[in-house]
């Protein structure tokens, strides 16, 4: 999978509609900085959204592997068959190399807080698990303040012991909002020991620490919960 094609092949499909990045990016609830790395190639749709463009725009499962354009006979059933395979697909190559012998099953990250919003997806079999959060969105206000140093991980918690699985660095963010910064932070997280179940109660969190130039620390915790319950 080539994502400068597929993101070359979003170009196309945005600019043949006479769109904007910012209403392509309204049409699927993101930003038009994430349709804007999508175009260069620099990121790809999560899961959810690659399946309401390839609903809404009639794209075949081979046009966006390629990074072409083509029409396709008997295209309905195509696109049914489309939708389903790159449910499987793309979150493999994006997550992990799956064992193709392994059941693996997807379910959506989200957030009940009110001042972000985030998309991620969890693959999961009996034995492990594996995370990706690829858009972190603060959407508190307008926040025009800026921060010398911003801070973010993701946390499980279990039996009340909090345990640091993945963080995206303490990055220099001199003149930088805190929607600047977070535009451009994924997690990954792969062939993670802890299984699907164990985060149905919500035990998934992240913490964002931004510093101010006056050593002010703005803190936010952010929980985490699935789509639905695990099977395994």
């Amino acid at each position: 999978m080539n994502q400068e094609k597929i993101g070359k092949l979003i170009k196309k499909i945005r600019k043949n509609n006479n769109l904007t990045q910012q209403a392509f990016a309204s049409q699927f609830n993101v930003t038009y900085q994430a349709v804007s790395k999508w175009e260069n190639g620099k990121n790809i749709p999560d899961i959810d959204t690659l399946k309401l463009i390839c609903e809404k725009y009639n794209i075949d499962i081979n046009e966006i592997l390629t990074g072409t354009n083509k029409k396709k006979n008997n295209k309905n059933t195509l696109i049914t068959i489309a939708c389903l395979i790159l449910i499987i697909i793309i979150i493999a190559l994006v997550i992990f190399i799956i064992n193709k012998d392994d059941d693996f099953e997807f379910k959506t990250l989200s957030t009940t807080c009110g001042n972000f919003t985030i998309s991620g997806s969890m693959a999961y079999n009996k034995d492990i698990s594996s995370i990706y959060i690829s858009h972190i969105d603060y959407c508190g206000g307008e926040d025009d303040k800026t921060y010398k140093s911003i801070s973010c991980s993701l946390y499980e918690t279990s039996d009340n012991v909090k345990t640091k699985i993945s963080d995206c660095g303490n990055k220099n963010a001199s003149d930088v909002t805190l929607e600047e910064f977070l535009k451009d932070v994924t997690f990954k997280v792969d062939n993670h020991e802890k299984t699907c179940k164990i985060y149905t109660e919500n035990t998934l969190h992240l913490e964002i620490d931004a510093t101010d130039e006056n050593g002010e620390v703005t803190s936010y915790k952010i929980p985490l919960s699935l789509s639905d319950n695990c099977s395994n």
